[in-house]
Protein backbone atom coordinates (compact mmCIF):
# COMPACT_ATOMS: atom_id res chain seq x y z
CA UNK A 1 0.00 0.00 0.00
CA UNK A 2 1.27 3.29 -1.26
CA UNK A 3 1.42 5.89 1.71
CA UNK A 4 1.43 9.66 0.14
CA UNK A 5 4.13 11.78 1.09
CA UNK A 6 3.69 14.37 4.13
CA UNK A 7 2.18 17.67 2.66
CA UNK A 8 4.47 20.55 2.73
CA UNK A 9 4.20 24.32 3.13
CA UNK A 10 3.30 25.98 -0.23
CA UNK A 11 1.85 22.46 -1.65
CA UNK A 12 -0.93 22.75 -3.95
CA UNK A 13 -4.40 21.71 -2.37
CA UNK A 14 -7.10 20.77 -4.61
CA UNK A 15 -11.15 20.87 -3.48
CA UNK A 16 -13.81 19.16 -5.31
CA UNK A 17 -17.15 17.48 -5.50
CA UNK A 18 -16.93 14.06 -6.74
CA UNK A 19 -20.81 13.61 -5.62
CA UNK A 20 -23.28 16.16 -4.10
CA UNK A 21 -23.97 19.45 -4.51
CA UNK A 22 -22.41 22.49 -1.91
CA UNK A 23 -23.03 25.82 -0.47
CA UNK A 24 -20.12 27.49 -2.27
CA UNK A 25 -19.51 29.48 1.59
CA UNK A 26 -18.65 25.96 2.72
CA UNK A 27 -16.14 25.55 0.11
CA UNK A 28 -14.59 28.91 0.30
CA UNK A 29 -14.81 28.07 3.94
CA UNK A 30 -12.65 25.31 3.87
CA UNK A 31 -10.32 26.83 1.10
CA UNK A 32 -9.37 29.60 3.79
CA UNK A 33 -8.94 26.88 6.55
CA UNK A 34 -6.12 25.05 4.19
CA UNK A 35 -4.18 28.47 3.20
CA UNK A 36 -3.78 28.87 6.57
CA UNK A 37 -2.23 25.57 6.93
CA UNK A 38 -0.03 26.89 4.27
CA UNK A 39 -1.44 25.41 1.45
CA UNK A 40 -1.98 26.98 -2.12
CA UNK A 41 -5.48 25.93 -2.18
CA UNK A 42 -7.50 25.21 -5.80
CA UNK A 43 -11.30 25.12 -6.30
CA UNK A 44 -12.04 22.83 -9.16
CA UNK A 45 -14.16 24.15 -12.19
CA UNK A 46 -17.38 22.31 -11.19
CA UNK A 47 -17.21 22.09 -7.41
CA UNK A 48 -19.55 24.39 -7.25
CA UNK A 49 -22.13 23.48 -9.88
CA UNK A 50 -25.72 22.40 -10.03
CA UNK A 51 -26.97 19.19 -11.89
CA UNK A 52 -30.11 18.27 -9.82
CA UNK A 53 -28.62 16.59 -6.41
CA UNK A 54 -25.04 16.80 -8.01
CA UNK A 55 -21.89 18.78 -8.54
CA UNK A 56 -22.28 18.68 -12.18
CA UNK A 57 -22.63 15.93 -15.33
CA UNK A 58 -20.59 12.59 -14.64
CA UNK A 59 -18.07 13.72 -16.63
CA UNK A 60 -17.92 17.36 -15.06
CA UNK A 61 -17.47 15.58 -12.09
CA UNK A 62 -15.22 12.56 -13.54
CA UNK A 63 -13.05 15.31 -15.44
CA UNK A 64 -12.07 16.95 -11.93
CA UNK A 65 -11.21 14.53 -10.22
CA UNK A 66 -9.37 12.77 -12.84
CA UNK A 67 -7.09 16.26 -13.84
CA UNK A 68 -6.67 16.59 -10.16
CA UNK A 69 -4.91 12.93 -10.16
CA UNK A 70 -3.16 13.19 -12.50
CA UNK A 71 -1.53 16.38 -12.22
CA UNK A 72 1.86 15.95 -10.46
CA UNK A 73 1.81 19.27 -8.59
CA UNK A 74 -1.52 18.76 -6.53
CA UNK A 75 -0.44 17.36 -3.31
CA UNK A 76 -3.92 16.85 -1.54
CA UNK A 77 -7.44 16.18 -2.64
CA UNK A 78 -10.21 17.90 -0.16
CA UNK A 79 -13.87 16.28 -1.27
CA UNK A 80 -16.05 19.06 -0.33
CA UNK A 81 -19.13 16.81 0.23
CA UNK A 82 -20.73 13.11 0.29
CA UNK A 83 -24.55 12.66 -0.92
CA UNK A 84 -24.37 10.58 -3.68
CA UNK A 85 -22.94 10.08 -7.29
CA UNK A 86 -18.77 8.57 -6.71
CA UNK A 87 -19.96 5.39 -7.68
CA UNK A 88 -20.72 6.65 -11.30
CA UNK A 89 -17.14 7.42 -11.26
CA UNK A 90 -15.34 3.94 -10.19
CA UNK A 91 -14.94 2.68 -13.76
CA UNK A 92 -14.07 5.35 -15.56
CA UNK A 93 -11.31 6.95 -13.66
CA UNK A 94 -7.34 6.38 -14.47
CA UNK A 95 -5.48 5.44 -11.79
CA UNK A 96 -2.30 5.40 -13.44
CA UNK A 97 -1.62 9.21 -13.20
CA UNK A 98 -2.08 8.72 -8.77
CA UNK A 99 -0.27 5.64 -8.53
CA UNK A 100 3.11 7.78 -10.37
CA UNK A 101 2.43 10.52 -8.15
CA UNK A 102 0.75 9.90 -4.98
CA UNK A 103 -0.67 12.64 -3.33
CA UNK A 104 -3.89 12.65 -0.18
CA UNK A 105 -7.50 12.18 -0.96
CA UNK A 106 -9.65 13.50 1.57
CA UNK A 107 -13.27 12.18 2.18
CA UNK A 108 -15.62 10.40 4.16
CA UNK A 109 -19.96 9.39 3.75
CA UNK A 110 -20.14 8.40 0.11
CA UNK A 111 -16.71 9.05 -0.52
CA UNK A 112 -16.01 5.54 1.09
CA UNK A 113 -16.58 4.27 -2.92
CA UNK A 114 -13.65 6.07 -3.64
CA UNK A 115 -11.31 5.25 -0.57
CA UNK A 116 -12.20 1.84 -1.48
CA UNK A 117 -11.37 2.35 -5.35
CA UNK A 118 -8.06 3.85 -4.00
CA UNK A 119 -7.18 0.62 -1.85
CA UNK A 120 -8.49 -1.58 -4.52
CA UNK A 121 -5.13 0.59 -6.50
CA UNK A 122 -2.75 0.31 -3.69
CA UNK A 123 -3.32 3.92 -2.70
CA UNK A 124 -3.84 4.71 0.96
CA UNK A 125 -6.44 7.60 1.45
CA UNK A 126 -7.81 9.67 4.69
CA UNK A 127 -11.47 8.94 5.84
CA UNK A 128 -11.82 12.49 7.67
CA UNK A 129 -14.06 15.68 7.68
CA UNK A 130 -14.70 17.23 4.51
CA UNK A 131 -15.94 21.34 3.98
CA UNK A 132 -18.96 21.50 5.79
CA UNK A 133 -16.96 20.67 8.85
CA UNK A 134 -13.99 22.74 8.00
CA UNK A 135 -16.74 25.53 7.79
CA UNK A 136 -18.67 24.94 10.69
CA UNK A 137 -16.26 23.93 12.97
CA UNK A 138 -12.88 26.07 11.97
CA UNK A 139 -9.56 25.18 12.08
CA UNK A 140 -9.23 24.96 15.85
CA UNK A 141 -11.42 22.27 15.98
CA UNK A 142 -9.96 18.66 17.08
CA UNK A 143 -10.83 16.67 14.39
CA UNK A 144 -9.20 19.13 11.87
CA UNK A 145 -6.21 19.76 14.20
CA UNK A 146 -5.57 15.78 13.98
CA UNK A 147 -5.89 15.56 9.63
CA UNK A 148 -3.26 18.72 10.11
CA UNK A 149 -1.00 16.77 11.63
CA UNK A 150 -1.71 13.37 10.25
CA UNK A 151 -0.76 15.10 6.59
CA UNK A 152 2.27 16.51 7.97
CA UNK A 153 3.17 13.38 8.70
CA UNK A 154 2.40 12.63 12.26
CA UNK A 155 1.35 8.90 13.46
CA UNK A 156 -2.10 8.35 14.34
CA UNK A 157 -2.90 7.69 18.46
CA UNK A 158 -6.05 8.17 20.00
CA UNK A 159 -7.15 7.14 23.99
CA UNK A 160 -10.51 7.52 23.61
CA UNK A 161 -12.66 6.45 26.92
CA UNK A 162 -15.07 3.87 26.85
CA UNK A 163 -18.98 5.51 27.18
CA UNK A 164 -20.56 4.26 30.18
CA UNK A 165 -22.78 1.19 29.48
CA UNK A 166 -21.01 0.32 26.33
CA UNK A 167 -21.31 -3.19 24.96
CA UNK A 168 -17.82 -3.41 23.82
CA UNK A 169 -16.24 -6.64 23.60
CA UNK A 170 -12.40 -6.56 25.12
CA UNK A 171 -9.39 -7.55 22.98
CA UNK A 172 -6.80 -6.59 20.91
CA UNK A 173 -6.30 -6.46 17.00
CA UNK A 174 -4.02 -5.59 14.17
CA UNK A 175 -4.72 -5.51 10.61
CA UNK A 176 -5.20 -3.39 7.15
CA UNK A 177 -8.18 -0.56 7.97
CA UNK A 178 -10.97 -0.65 5.69
CA UNK A 179 -14.61 -0.08 5.20
CA UNK A 180 -16.52 3.73 5.77
CA UNK A 181 -19.88 4.36 5.13
CA UNK A 182 -22.03 0.96 5.89
CA UNK A 183 -24.69 1.49 3.26
CA UNK A 184 -21.79 2.60 0.66
CA UNK A 185 -19.57 -0.07 1.48
CA UNK A 186 -22.30 -2.71 1.28
CA UNK A 187 -23.31 -1.42 -2.20
CA UNK A 188 -19.78 -2.57 -3.50
CA UNK A 189 -20.00 -6.07 -2.24
CA UNK A 190 -19.55 -8.25 -5.12
CA UNK A 191 -17.29 -5.49 -7.47
CA UNK A 192 -13.33 -5.85 -7.65
CA UNK A 193 -13.37 -2.56 -4.85
CA UNK A 194 -14.81 -4.44 -2.08
CA UNK A 195 -11.19 -6.10 -0.88
CA UNK A 196 -12.17 -7.43 2.52
CA UNK A 197 -8.31 -7.95 4.09
CA UNK A 198 -7.33 -10.73 5.63
CA UNK A 199 -7.15 -10.50 9.16
CA UNK A 200 -8.43 -6.62 8.83
CA UNK A 201 -9.96 -4.17 10.95
CA UNK A 202 -13.33 -3.12 10.05
CA UNK A 203 -14.90 0.28 10.56
CA UNK A 204 -18.52 1.26 9.87
CA UNK A 205 -20.75 4.52 10.16
CA UNK A 206 -24.03 6.15 8.80
CA UNK A 207 -26.48 8.57 9.12
CA UNK A 208 -30.73 8.47 8.59
CA UNK A 209 -30.47 4.27 8.11
CA UNK A 210 -33.33 3.21 10.15
CA UNK A 211 -32.15 0.39 12.35
CA UNK A 212 -33.81 -3.10 10.83
CA UNK A 213 -31.54 -1.43 7.15
CA UNK A 214 -28.80 -1.51 9.35
CA UNK A 215 -29.40 -5.14 10.49
CA UNK A 216 -29.65 -6.05 6.82
CA UNK A 217 -26.57 -4.43 6.29
CA UNK A 218 -24.84 -6.10 9.17
CA UNK A 219 -26.24 -9.39 8.19
CA UNK A 220 -25.03 -8.90 4.07
CA UNK A 221 -21.62 -8.49 5.52
CA UNK A 222 -21.98 -11.47 7.74
CA UNK A 223 -23.72 -13.63 4.79
CA UNK A 224 -20.64 -12.08 2.09
CA UNK A 225 -17.87 -13.34 4.90
CA UNK A 226 -17.02 -10.63 6.21
CA UNK A 227 -16.69 -11.92 9.84
CA UNK A 228 -15.03 -14.50 8.99
CA UNK A 229 -11.72 -12.89 7.93
CA UNK A 230 -11.44 -9.92 9.90
CA UNK A 231 -9.52 -8.99 13.09
CA UNK A 232 -11.80 -6.53 14.78
CA UNK A 233 -14.22 -4.47 14.01
CA UNK A 234 -14.96 -0.58 14.75
CA UNK A 235 -18.69 0.98 15.44
CA UNK A 236 -18.27 4.53 14.60
CA UNK A 237 -21.19 7.13 14.72
CA UNK A 238 -24.81 6.09 13.65
CA UNK A 239 -26.75 9.34 13.63
CA UNK A 240 -30.04 10.33 12.86
CA UNK A 241 -31.80 7.61 13.45
CA UNK A 242 -34.59 6.30 16.45
CA UNK A 243 -34.69 2.82 17.52
CA UNK A 244 -37.15 0.60 16.45
CA UNK A 245 -39.20 -1.46 19.42
CA UNK A 246 -40.50 -3.36 16.70
CA UNK A 247 -36.94 -5.12 16.38
CA UNK A 248 -35.59 -7.43 18.90
CA UNK A 249 -32.86 -5.94 20.08
CA UNK A 250 -31.81 -1.82 20.06
CA UNK A 251 -29.76 -1.30 17.33
CA UNK A 252 -26.09 -1.62 18.97
CA UNK A 253 -27.10 -4.88 20.69
CA UNK A 254 -28.34 -6.50 17.14
CA UNK A 255 -25.18 -5.63 15.69
CA UNK A 256 -23.51 -7.82 18.91
CA UNK A 257 -25.63 -10.42 17.88
CA UNK A 258 -24.87 -10.67 14.36
CA UNK A 259 -20.79 -11.03 15.45
CA UNK A 260 -22.04 -12.96 18.51
CA UNK A 261 -20.37 -16.18 17.14
CA UNK A 262 -17.28 -14.41 16.29
CA UNK A 263 -14.16 -14.05 18.75
CA UNK A 264 -12.90 -10.93 17.44
CA UNK A 265 -13.48 -7.12 19.59
CA UNK A 266 -15.57 -5.40 19.08
CA UNK A 267 -15.85 -1.28 20.05
CA UNK A 268 -18.62 1.32 19.67
CA UNK A 269 -19.37 4.98 19.41
CA UNK A 270 -15.90 5.49 18.24
CA UNK A 271 -15.70 9.07 17.23
CA UNK A 272 -15.90 8.88 13.42
CA UNK A 273 -18.98 9.51 11.04
CA UNK A 274 -21.54 12.30 10.39
CA UNK A 275 -20.53 13.65 13.84
CA UNK A 276 -18.22 16.89 15.38
CA UNK A 277 -16.23 14.30 16.63
CA UNK A 278 -14.83 12.86 13.13
CA UNK A 279 -11.45 11.56 13.59
CA UNK A 280 -9.03 11.01 10.49
CA UNK A 281 -8.15 7.32 9.49
CA UNK A 282 -5.64 6.00 7.10
CA UNK A 283 -7.76 3.83 5.06
CA UNK A 284 -5.66 1.01 3.48
CA UNK A 285 -2.49 1.08 6.29
CA UNK A 286 -2.00 -1.20 9.32
CA UNK A 287 -3.98 -0.67 12.78
CA UNK A 288 -3.43 -1.25 16.03
CA UNK A 289 -6.95 -1.18 18.37
CA UNK A 290 -6.92 -2.26 22.10
CA UNK A 291 -10.41 -2.46 23.83
CA UNK A 292 -10.14 -2.18 27.75
CA UNK A 293 -12.58 -1.47 29.80
CA UNK A 294 -11.89 2.37 30.27
CA UNK A 295 -10.33 3.14 27.26
CA UNK A 296 -9.90 2.28 23.89
CA UNK A 297 -6.53 2.89 21.94
CA UNK A 298 -5.85 3.43 18.32
CA UNK A 299 -2.65 3.74 16.49
CA UNK A 300 -1.46 3.92 12.64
Amino acid sequence: MIRPPSLQINDTAVILSPAGKIDSCMVHDAAAVLKSWGLQPIIADHTLSDAGRFSGSVEERLGDLQQAFDDPAVKLVLCSRGGYGTVHLLSRLDFAGIRKNPKWVVGFSDITALHAALQHNGIASVHGPMAKHFSDEGEGDRSLRYIRSLLAGQSVEYRIPVTEGSPNREGSAAGSLFGGNLSVFCGLLGSPYAKIPHRGILFIEDTGEVPYRVDRMIWQLKLAGAFERISGLIVGQFSDYEEDDQMYFPLRQSILEAVRDCDFPVCFDFPVGHAKLNFPLIMGMDASLSILPDHITFTQ
